[in-house]
């Protein structure tokens, strides 16, 4: 690339500046001292050390070599776990069967690894495992291992290819307790565990837990409804038949694809069994389920009790209406009774009383001689005529007047007496309009 060349050309000066008049000294040149200078940087450090050790270029890489060995076991704390013999002697083809968590020390943490963890992990495991290392320690030991190490960053690191092992990850899951072992420890905790390892499928966050004796029906009843309706992420890939990249024998090729894909889902169906089967045996022994269930149970009964005492009641009541229907009907018709007989009894007596006035009052003209002076003897015929007219006098009163009548004639001893009165009577019936004179034969 060509450089471009720019000519820029000084400031002028004013014309009126002068060098001896408008020139001025800010400061002046410090007094000359003489200073020893040293050779500085690594490699000038390096050679100082070799000389003060008295050491060769490949003594020093090696001693150098086993301390950054030893630096990078101690950074960030010692390696989270001890390293298995077997695993280091593992052969690198057979990456589908190590443990990536284990190879990068990730043991106790597993799914739960985060990308910081496993990149940290994964250093530490390099500085400590890689051929350059080996070598300049004076190890003989082949890369087989580091190339592991390498398989499981890769692994790990890929979102994909790590649900995939994560899906198959044994090594993760939590062994469900025993009956024994759940009657004889706390029942709960040992299942939480259980389902807190299995959680980590769930497409759906957070995953409901267990809970404990305390937990409510509302919270029970949440956690059995969501993983009897577990929707799982989990997928058997990891464990597929290796598919040959060459495109020569292609119905080979769809042959594995075909038997991958029913093996995934053989899979998938058994570990939906098997999930059921532990949900299963968890509810068989959870006595939560039973205690409400029992509650439930009572307050089914209490509610039947309840409805059965109000239909009792309401029955009782109905036939407590009805007869208290009966006895106020029974009540009426007696009290009629009583009254009928009543009215019957006064109706008697009334009769009874009448009969007995006009027995008053025709005894009155008999002990007054018939209305004659005293003296005379009545006649058949006046006889006849003073009953006649009585009787005619005693069909135009009412009771009431009959009786006050009688009332006024019963003490009555001589006959002018009882004329006068029966004359008052008589007169008071003429101008009532109830008797006229043509009525009468004798009395007037």
């Amino acid at each position: 690339m060509a450089a471009a060349q720019a000519s820029l050309p000084l400031p002028v000066l004013p014309s009126e500046w002068q060098a001896d008049g408008n020139f001025k000294a800010t400061a002046s040149l410090s007094t000359p001292v003489q200073r020893n200078i040293e050779a500085v940087g690594p490699h000038f450090l390096a050679h100082a050390r070799r000389l003060r050790h008295r050491r060769t270029f490949s003594e020093d890489e090696k001693i150098q070599a086993q301390q950054k060995l030893q630096k990078a076991d101690q950074s960030d704390g010692e390696i989270s776990e001890p390293e298995d013999p077997m695993m280091l002697s593992r052969d690198a083809k057979d990456w589908k069967g190590q443990d990536h968590y284990a190879v990068l020390g990730l043991s106790k943490h597993r799914w739960r690894a985060t990308e910081s963890q496993i990149k940290r992990a994964h250093r530490k495991k390099v500085l400590r495992h890689h051929p350059d290392k080996k070598a300049a320690a004076g190890s003989s030991e082949d890369d087989s291992f580091f190339k592991c190490i390498q398989k499981a960053t890769e692994v790990l690191l890929d979102p994909v290819k790590r649900r995939q092992f994560d899906s198959v990850d044994e090594a993760a899951d939590v062994e469900p307790p025993t009956k024994k072992q759940a009657q004889q420890s706390n029942f709960y905790k040992l299942w939480n565990k259980v389902f807190d390892s299995e959680s980590r499928f769930s497409k759906h966050q957070p995953v409901p837990r267990l809970g404990d004796e305390k937990s409510t029906k509302e919270d029970v009843n949440d956690f059995y409804d969501f993983w009897y309706n577990f929707d799982s992420w989990r997928s058997f890939e990891y464990q597929d038949e290796d598919v040959p990249d060459d495109n020569e024998n292609r119905d080979q090729k769809r042959h594995i694809e075909r038997k991958n894909n029913n093996a995934r889902k053989k899979k998938k169906t058994e570990d939906t069994a098997r999930l059921r089967g532990l949900l299963n045996d968890v509810q068989a022994g959870d006595v939560r389920i039973k205690e409400f269930r029992k509650a439930e149970q009572a307050n089914k009964n209490k509610k039947r009790i309840d409805r059965e005492a109000a239909e009792k009641k309401a029955v009782e009541d109905k036939k407590k209406q009805a007869e208290e229907q009966e006895r106020l009907k029974k009540e009426a018709e007696e009290a009629a009774k009583a009254e009928k007989a009543e009215g019957k009894k006064a109706k008697e007596a009334a009769k009874n009383a009448v009969k007995k006035n006009k027995r008053v009052l025709k005894s009155s003209v008999k002990d007054a001689n018939y209305l004659l002076p005293p003296g005379e003897v009545a006649s058949a015929k006046r006889v006849d005529d003073v009953l006649n007219d009585v009787e005619v006098v005693m069909a135009k009163m009412e009771p009431e007047e009959m009786a006050l009548l009688a009332s006024r004639l019963g003490g009555l001893k001589t006959a002018d007496a009882v004329d006068m009165v029966w004359n008052e009577e008589i007169k008071r019936l003429m101008d009532a309009g109830k008797v006229k004179p043509e009525d009468l034969r004798v009395v007037k």
